[in-house]
């Protein structure tokens, strides 16, 4: 099972996001949180600053949009060119629609739950999506705790992927950090978004190849 380990931008510099950007470049992918201040009380990127941040990172782009109406705003999103475009299932009207929208249109889409959403009820649809993304604290601001009761969800959603042989890659946010990823990664997860374990390192390359093998450990040991 590969491992992804993507830095959230949200704990970068954004005075200085473009030398950020560089010293992250072992990640696999660069996480990008939008938020839009309703869905969760924080603002952060527009379409724009996604379109700039395209044109200068070295790796692909992991969207998540924290945001209301995904149904009209997930496209736009997918138009910046992003790999990745993961929306939540909690403001969503049409959550299958907007997935085949964002496919037609070359982008990954992922469907996130918050902490106290019951993943059980989304797993008929998940052949439909490229990404699970299972929020391990509650959405709107970096340097949380993870939230332990959400990590059953992680396992349930990997029984299913794997009982299915869907090929949807199971993604976890929030409080990630060297002291539970291997424990995380053994329930089942594979792409880690990590922010301030990254970007509070001296040196982030080290760190995230840290994360990645002990991600990797955790995953060897699953059953």
């Amino acid at each position: 099972m590969s491992i992804r380990i993507n830095p959230s931008i949200l704990s970068a510099d954004f005075a200085n996001l473009q030398a950020e950007l560089q010293t992250i470049a072992a990640a696999d992918l660069i996480h990008v949180d939008v938020m839009d201040n309703n869905f969760v009380p924080n603002l952060t990127f527009g379409q724009t600053m996604v379109t700039r941040l395209q044109e200068v990172t070295p790796l692909p782009l992991d969207l998540h949009l924290m945001i209301e109406n995904p149904d009209r705003w997930a496209p736009v999103f997918a138009e910046t060119g992003a790999f990745s475009v993961t929306f939540h299932v909690e403001a969503a009207e049409h959550p299958v629609t907007i997935a085949r929208t964002l496919r037609s249109m070359g982008a990954r889409a992922g469907l996130a739950i918050k902490p106290n959403t019951d993943v059980e009820q989304y797993l008929e649809i998940l052949p439909e999506f490229d990404q699970l993304l299972v929020m391990t604290v509650e959405p709107g601001f970096g340097g949380q705790a993870l939230i332990e009761h959400t990590l059953a969800k992680v396992a349930t959603a990997r029984r299913r992927i794997d009982a299915e042989k869907l090929d949807v890659w199971l993604q976890v946010d929030g409080g990630i950090d060297a002291t539970n990823i291997e424990r995380v990664a053994e329930l089942g997860a594979d792409t880690f978004v990590a922010g301030s374990a990254v970007f509070k390192a001296d040196d982030r390359a080290t760190q995230i190849e840290l994360l990645r093998n002990k991600a990797s450990q955790g995953a060897s040991h699953r059953h």
